[in-house]
Parts: structure tokens; C-alpha cells; sequence
């Protein structure tokens, strides 16, 4: 039996390394411009970039949420509106408290599934929307 932990430890070693690996945002050359890269299968949102309208692809529910924090409220869940601390450095650096999220329901969903948008400033100066909790972002634009 004592000859399985060595094997035991190295697989789960090389199990861990590759749960870091996709988890670790690739980084961003120096002086690139702003863009979403794809790497592996999820976009990671580099920097602030040109942002697209709203009403071009956010889905309906997404947009009824954009109107209700714009008007301050008010929200179904009790974590909308809490900070968002942008652990996996997808979004621009920015301090602590910067961003928050608030969750985008999706229809007949029992919990508050992987959709959300994420602010950044107070007032939100700039949007944000994922719809894979938090592996990828896309920014927008209020339609005006």
C-alpha cells in the first residue's frame, strides 16, 4: 500500500497544475490593443477597448437589469450591487469597490444562474456583461 501515495500524489500534483492553468488569465502584451482574446474556450477581456450597444446583443432580461440600476434599485437578490473583486484580473485593474454585480435572472431559472453585469464606477461609468460567470466579459454602452 505504501507505493500507491507517491503515484496518488503525483496525480493529483498534475491534476492541480492543470486547474491552475485554466484558471490563470493569459497576460497582456505591453501596448496591445484593447481586445478579447480566446483562449482555450473562454474570451478574456484584456482592456476597455471600443464597447458595443446594448441593444445589439444583450437579451432582454440584461436590459430590464441595466434600466433598474440606472434607476438605483431596486433588485431581486440580496448579492446585487456587492463588489465585484475581479480575482481572476479579467477586467482593468482597478481599486477595490470599483466594480460591482448585479445578477441577470435567466427565464425559469431556479438560482441565479452564471449571467451577470458588472459596473465599474459610481455612477457606472462603464458596463460590462457576462453570460459564464465571470470567464469571459463584454463591454457596452447605454443606448441612448
Amino acid at each position: 500500500m505504501r507505493r500507491l501515495h507517491p503515484v496518488i500524489l503525483i496525480a493529483a500534483l498534475a491534476f492541480a497544475a492543470v486547474l491552475w492553468q485554466r484558471h490563470t488569465p493569459a497576460p497582456t502584451p505591453a501596448g496591445a490593443d484593447a481586445k478579447e482574446t480566446t483562449s482555450g474556450q473562454s474570451r478574456v477581456f484584456h482592456d476597455q477597448g471600443t464597447a458595443a450597444s446594448a441593444r445589439g446583443f444583450l437579451p432582454h432580461e440584461a436590459r430590464a437589469m441595466v434600466r433598474r440600476i440606472a434607476s438605483g434599485g431596486p433588485y431581486e437578490h440580496r448579492q446585487d450591487g456587492a463588489v465585484f473583486g475581479n480575482y481572476e484580473g479579467r477586467l482593468p485593474a482597478q481599486p477595490r469597490g470599483y466594480y460591482h454585480e448585479y445578477t441577470v435572472q435567466a427565464p425559469g431559472a431556479r438560482s441565479r444562474g452564471a449571467r451577470r453585469i458588472v459596473t465599474g464606477g459610481t455612477p457606472p461609468v462603464v458596463w460590462y456583461y457576462t453570460d459564464d460567470h465571470y470567464r469571459s466579459f463584454r463591454r457596452f454602452e447605454l443606448d441612448r
